[in-house]
């Protein structure tokens, strides 16, 4: 990965003044959030992964969510029709401090510390609007994983960082044919399915496609 543009331009108090705000912001989204965080072995800002923060406390399961695409001055993603943003994702796992590797939130912990750093990397090359989709590749031979981008905005709360209003901008995977569905119904019909069936927010493939 290219080391992200704005390494260097922030100093370390910045950069802990920024993780203040952010923290006290998603917590107010989302409830309080987890102990355990999922340092990347190499920082997002010098081209690594991102680092992963856990939200048990929010709705049944467990949320993602990135911390580091956001600068401390608010730049960062290309601004999308709301600003710019936050990652965030569901799994119906609850949090799990297992070693099993196999274990289901293993599972789908690993999968998105990649996912999100793609994303987050992709984030400052294009524009990423709620209800647009996005395919992620995960190699030669191997099926694309296919996202949904929809505004996560519980009772209406917004992502405040100090006095900066941004948004969270929810990842939901999807089967392929329900990315087929949305890019030619239109992304926010296929949400309606998701929640009319009871798989909206989360990005479990263990379930029947909508489409």
């Amino acid at each position: 990965m290219q080391a992200i543009q704005s390494a260097g331009k922030f100093s370390a108090e910045d950069y802990q003044k920024d993780y203040v705000l952010k923290s006290i912001g998603l917590e107010n989204m989302l409830g309080k959030v987890h102990s355990v965080v999922g340092w990347a072995a190499i920082p997002f800002v010098e081209g690594g992964a991102v680092d992963m923060y856990y939200f048990p406390n929010h709705i049944e399961g467990t949320g993602f969510v990135t911390m580091e695409l956001i600068d401390p001055d608010g730049t960062g993603p290309l601004p999308n029709n709301l600003g710019t943003y936050e990652l965030v994702a569901f799994t119906r796992h609850e949090y799990a401090d297992v070693k099993d590797s196999q274990a289901p939130f293993n599972l789908i912990k690993k999968e998105f510390f990649g996912f999100f750093s793609i994303i987050g990397i992709y984030s400052r090359e294009a524009i990423l609007n709620p209800n647009e989709t996005c395919e992620v590749p995960k190699g030669e031979g191997v099926e694309n994983t296919y996202f949904l981008f929809d505004l996560y905005q519980p009772d209406n709360k917004e992502f405040n960082i100090g006095g900066r209003k941004h948004h969270l901008l929810l990842c939901i995977q999807l089967f392929r044919s329900e990315m087929e569905y949305a890019r030619t119904k239109g992304g926010e019909e296929l949400i309606r399915k998701l929640k009319q069936a009871g798989y909206y927010p989360y990005s479990d493939l263990d379930r029947i496609p909508v489409a």
